[in-house]
């Protein structure tokens, strides 16, 4: 099925400010990526066993004043984990409001890497979304990008969604979870990963659907539209694996 990429898409977000002339140090010693290295960036908000608390993206406005977007009802929560931390650092961290527009294509604006083509996302932008949601659904799932709710919460660590890779720096100083994030990727792997399903036209598994190799369970779905499932699966399940999903066949899509 041909995938057309449509031109703008809504964006659900929360909001959290930090700003102070401590801010950009507070948030390097709490978040997963480099925020001081450019000016945005993805990043995760850890438990001190890597657990997720946020997924969030970095925009650095100004030399004292970083946004956090992060997933809707997130907000609060980032909030509260950053102020019980903050100790005695010269930051403000508050709420803002704001509606976030994805518009897909070069140009300027937030990098947006959720759909796996060209997009920037833009904030507080009068412009109408022409994208259905089954189609947003289908572009999230062909990238493998997890969402909140359903392929990330308190018992995914970062590697098995594939976020080490684009929210995880190893070169920058210690944050929360950095040592089971760094022993996990250097002295041993994750059991499960990410990856997308083909499955027969029209089949849409539900929710933790068992993804079925040679009669054992090897994983779940977590996200589905028509022919397309997106879920975890052990690694060790070869990609020409024959694999059943409700009873009917499917099939890993080759990594990029």
């Amino acid at each position: 099925m041909q995938t057309v990429t449509p031109t703008a898409a809504a964006r659900p977000r929360d909001y959290v400010r930090v700003s102070g002339p401590e801010a950009g140090d507070f948030l390097q010693r709490m978040l997963s990526n480099d925020v001081l290295a450019g000016e945005s960036c993805e990043a995760l908000l850890l438990t001190p066993k890597a657990r997720v608390i946020a997924p969030l993206v970095v925009w650095r406005r100004g030399a004292e004043d970083f946004l956090l977007l992060t997933e809707p009802g997130l907000g609060s929560v980032l909030r509260a984990a950053l102020v019980r931390a903050r100790f005695a650092a010269k930051c403000e961290i508050e709420p803002e409001e704001h509606t976030s527009i994805v518009v897909f294509g070069d140009g300027d604006g937030i990098p947006n890497r959720d759909y796996g083509v060209a997009a920037r996302e833009l904030l507080d932008v009068e412009l109408e979304p022409d994208a259905s949601e089954q189609e947003l659904e289908r572009l999230r799932i062909l990238a493998r990008t997890p969402r909140w709710g359903r392929e990330l919460d308190d018992r995914v660590l970062p590697a098995e969604a594939g976020l080490d890779e684009r929210a995880v720096s190893f070169t920058k100083g210690c944050y929360p979870g950095q040592e089971p994030v760094a022993r996990l990727r250097y002295r041993g792997h994750a059991n499960r990963a990410l990856r997308v399903l083909e499955l027969d036209e029209g089949h849409v598994p539900g929710h933790d659907a068992e993804v079925v190799h040679e009669g054992k369970a090897v994983g779940r779905v977590t996200s589905a539209v028509p022919g397309l499932a997106l879920g975890y699966v052990r690694v060790e399940v070869p990609d020409s694996a024959a694999l059943e999903v409700d009873g009917r066949p499917a099939r890993l899509r080759p990594l990029a």
